[in-house]
């Protein structure tokens, strides 16, 4: 069955990469439309669905992926902050306190769909308003949920992190091989079936 991940972001294609699962990439194209009163693990299922089933609506006989990820401090969602302003007002939040990145997953094939997600707590150690200028210089947070890529140049500033850090990035590859082998796409010798 052919894979495809319906997303543009090349952190997740890279994770998929590394997991040597054979895939094509195919965006979505769609606006999001986030559920109202949606709490954040059920924003980033339902926005993963909706990716996803953009996608499988013209490729009903693939298996395709949907993922979504937001930052949630104490109940305020961050997506991406796209200006270097909103960059700033993020991480001033961030730096020096704890918060949540959750990341939604929907796995759709001709005959199942499964929705999920993923949480992975992040503590941010202080941060100086010159370090906070000098990573947003870098651009590196403007297209990343809360501002931040721990992949990157923010590496510095995570002070520890409990759960899954593919989860951070925005595709948790152990829960996303768990869906795989759960819909009969792979099997537990890694093949895709």
């Amino acid at each position: 069955m052919n894979i495809i991940l319906a997303s543009q972001s090349p952190r997740r294609r890279e994770i998929m990469t590394l997991m040597d699962i054979p895939f094509q990439v195919i965006e979505s194209h769609m606006p999001e439309v986030p559920p109202a009163g949606a709490t954040p693990p059920e924003l980033v299922m339902a926005l993963a669905a909706q990716k996803a089933q953009a996608v499988f609506s013209l490729h009903s006989d693939a298996c395709v992926i949907g993922a979504d990820t937001v930052v949630d401090v104490d109940g305020w969602v961050l997506g991406k902050p796209h200006t270097p302003e909103r960059a700033k007002e993020y991480l001033q939040l961030l730096q020096g306190r704890s918060h949540i990145v959750y990341t939604g997953l929907c796995v759709l094939t001709p005959h199942s769909q499964d929705v999920r997600y993923c949480r992975t707590d992040v503590t941010f150690r202080p941060m100086t308003e010159g370090e906070i200028d000098w990573y947003i210089s870098t651009g590196d947070p403007l297209d990343k949920a809360g501002s931040y890529g721990v992949q990157g140049p923010a590496c510095q500033f995570v002070d520890h992190l409990e759960g899954n850090y593919f989860n951070i990035i925005g595709l948790p590859a152990p829960l996303l091989y768990e869906m795989l082998v759960t819909a009969g796409v792979m099997d537990k010798n890694h093949r895709v079936l």
